[in-house]
């Protein structure tokens, strides 16, 4: 009998200890539906006292790790050897050693090789992600632009130090043949090179042919012209034979993504770019307010897309 009472004492108290257990395993908060648990906030802690003030900022510092973790996860960024090589043969002639010397330098202060590359790599998988962060919570709208671009360019003009700004523009028609199932490269280059032929004997202009042969059907309909425009708005190998065709002349068949072409530069000018300046600067200056704001706490942007449910503190 004595033998069954003491059971049964080790039995209520196991099921003490259990339902003991499981009170202090409880949520205290969520992010993005993941729990983080009474005890993990009480190991944050680590020697601090276990007050409110303190258990809030330990949870606090749970979360931004869990956030960080997963935007790292999300990245799926990649550090390559040759990275890690590079800036370690870099470091080590900045401080005007040699890599053997430098690895031995590592050794005494009892860093090591291994160690040193692991915080390499994750020094630069934390600032990619950091620069993710910003960026990706950098907004700017065009009304902003415009409003802090018109203020700036006035603002310009009363203290007289406005300048002008004026870049090269070109007056281009062009002609675009695609490529298809029955229409090979070697053919459409063939038949623009015919056509420019054509043009140049005065066989036809280069507006009727644009009218005929074109698939740029918008620019075709006016005889293949694009208006006046800078060669930047264009595509590199667009832009690149604009810049060398001259004043007049027509170019010899080239190839960009969108199909061959034939262009004619018509007139250039020096347009007038001094608002589309300011428009630029007030683009930058307010892009670079917005990342120098967001990169003060940079960790605190990952929670505007985040889920957090503070259950208890």
């Amino acid at each position: 009998m004595k033998h069954k009472w003491i059971k049964y004492i080790l039995l209520a108290g196991c099921l003490s200890f259990t339902a003991t257990s499981y009170a202090v395993e409880k949520v205290v908060a969520t992010i993005n539906g993941t729990p983080i648990l009474n005890s993990q906030v009480t190991k944050a802690l680590g020697k601090k006292a276990n007050t409110p003030e303190n258990r809030a900022a330990a949870l606090e510092g749970i979360i931004d790790d869990m956030l960080v973790q997963k935007a790292i996860a999300e990245a799926k960024i990649s550090v390559s050897p040759q990275q890690i090589q590079q800036i370690m043969q870099q470091i080590a002639a900045q401080n005007g050693l040699t890599y053997g010397q430098f690895l031995d330098a590592l050794d005494y202060q009892g860093i090591g090789e291994a160690r040193f590359r692991q915080q390499i790599a994750h020094q630069i998988i934390m600032g990619q992600i950091r620069d993710k962060a910003i960026s990706e919570n950098i907004s700017v709208s065009r009304e902003q632009v415009e409003q802090l671009a018109k203020q700036m360019f006035n603002d310009a003009q009363q203290k007289g130090t406005l300048k002008t700004v004026t870049v090269p523009e070109y007056l281009v028609n062009h002609i675009l043949i695609k490529t298809n199932p029955l229409l090979n490269d070697a053919q459409a280059k063939q038949q623009l090179s015919s056509l420019r032929a054509d043009i140049l004997a005065n066989k036809t202009s280069f507006a009727d042919a644009a009218k005929t042969y074109s698939k740029d059907y918008l620019s075709g309909a006016n005889g293949g012209s694009l208006g006046w425009n800078v060669p930047e708005i264009y595509e590199p190998a667009f832009q690149a034979m604009i810049k060398n065709t001259k004043k007049g002349a027509i170019s010899q068949p080239f190839k960009t993504k969108y199909g061959w072409h034939i262009l004619q530069v018509v007139d250039t000018r020096q347009g007038d770019r001094t608002k589309d300046s300011y428009m630029q600067k007030a683009y930058q200056q307010i892009v670079n307010q917005q990342a120098m704001e967001a990169s003060k706490d940079w960790v605190k942007t990952l929670r505007r897309s985040a889920d957090i449910k503070i259950l208890q503190k």
